[in-house]
């Protein structure tokens, strides 16, 4: 993209944690656009503001329409200069707490929770022990199906890699 000397001004003087705010005018599958409220417009794309999929909550969600719609007001955190877009990479999730660190936080090994399964994969299957927290459980049986409520033991919880490794418990 050719560089807009005003846009690039613009960009290049913005700090990683500072607060833009804008309008939704775009909701891709790649991510969202935002037109911001200040600074000039972005002279190919909708928006100079943009915000990638993960970036958006952090919670799980299966299409970006469940955190934002367009004509929304909302406000991120600048997180880079896109150099090559000519964009400024926010973050909504960065402005919001991690519900990861407070379950990590109050919740110990050895702990028993109850939870639903929500998937099951060739090697186990997620269990959601609390709103937008899932532990994998690492072995298949056959009688488990989605949606089954069951007790499961917090085995191992993983911060750096944000895991939760379970143990299901027999049951009755």
């Amino acid at each position: 993209m050719d560089e807009d000397p005003l846009l690039w001004a613009f960009l290049g003087a913005l700090r990683p944690g500072r607060r833009l705010s804008g309008t939704v005018v775009a909701v891709e599958r790649f991510g969202v656009f935002v037109d911001l409220d200040e600074g000039p417009k972005h002279p190919t794309l909708p928006g100079v503001g943009f915000i990638t999929w993960p970036e958006l909550s952090w919670r799980r969600f299966d299409d970006a329409s469940e955190i934002v719609s367009v004509g929304q007001r909302v406000t991120g955190e600048f997180l880079q200069f896109d150099t090559y877009n000519g964009e400024a990479r926010m973050s909504l999730r960065a402005l919001e707490p991690d519900p990861f660190l407070d379950f990590a936080r109050d919740v110990r090994v050895g702990r028993v929770l109850s939870g639903t399964v929500t998937k099951l994969v060739p090697f186990g299957f997620f269990v959601r022990v609390q709103d937008d927290i899932e532990g994998l459980v690492p072995t298949a049986d056959p009688s488990t199906r989605v949606g089954d409520e069951i007790m499961v033991a917090v085995e191992e919880i993983d911060v750096p890699r944000r895991r939760v490794r379970l143990c299901a418990e027999p049951r009755p």
